[in-house]
């Protein structure tokens, strides 16, 4: 049997689930989008994660505030951001995001999840929101990874008391990335690892996505976490 996809609603939540064939319980995955994105912006990376996982990919709570798109984020934005000019959010921003997300990823909405499991893949801003949760509540997650994305700013003072220890963690960025410089990843992996974490990093020259090389090493994370 296969796999099924289908598009759900729970309370306010648009999401796009994947669920194993069985009766579970199944790991579970969230797969959390970028800014501008959608519930349907993260499954390119779906075929690289493990077939035997419940992914679950919720829409942003968020309008964005771009003009030229639509879709989603995971903050109220201070102001419109541009690329010459922007305001990294903070740690405390991702706060309403990280509230609800810990009340949507439970077995009462899930009971075919194991979510002692719950691992989760964030994208840009998305990955941004999952190290925000991941630093906070390092008791929900068992493995993080974040794509083309930054650590909020305040993230190093959480690292102080190493909250991420020996938990497994994946950087991949693009060293061309004209959204979010490498150097915010490259920072990101730094303080990771002073918050315990154990970083697999992967960069490669390109933009804001991933090379062929870094897709086959998140497989393999996933495979191995």
């Amino acid at each position: 049997m296969e796999a099924s996809i289908a598009a759900r609603q729970i309370g306010d939540w648009q999401l796009k689930l994947r669920q194993p064939p069985g009766e579970g319980p199944f790991p579970v995955i969230g797969m959390i989008h970028g800014w501008t994105g959608d519930e349907d912006s993260m499954w390119v990376f779906a075929s690289r994660l493990p077939k035997n996982a419940l992914l679950i990919a919720p829409r942003g709570l968020f309008p964005s505030l771009l003009s030229d798109f639509a879709g989603y984020a995971w903050h109220t934005q201070r102001s419109q951001p541009s690329q010459r000019s922007r305001l990294w959010p903070r740690v405390e921003d991702f706060d309403p995001a990280v509230a609800a997300l810990l009340e949507l990823f439970t077995t009462r909405n899930f009971p075919q999840g194991d979510f002692s499991q719950l691992r989760l893949l964030g994208f840009s801003q998305g990955a941004a929101l999952t190290f925000a949760l991941g630093l906070q509540h390092p008791e929900r997650v068992q493995a993080l990874a974040g794509l083309a994305g930054f650590l909020p700013e305040g993230s190093a003072e959480l690292a102080v008391d190493q909250p991420l220890l020996d938990k497994p963690v994946f950087l991949a960025h693009g060293t061309r990335d004209e959204l979010v410089p490498v150097e915010k990843a490259r920072l990101a992996a730094t303080i990771l690892e002073r918050a315990g974490a154990t970083v697999n990093y992967c960069e490669h020259d390109v933009g804001h996505k991933l090379n062929a090389a870094c897709f086959r090493s998140l497989k393999i994370f996933f495979e191995d976490n």
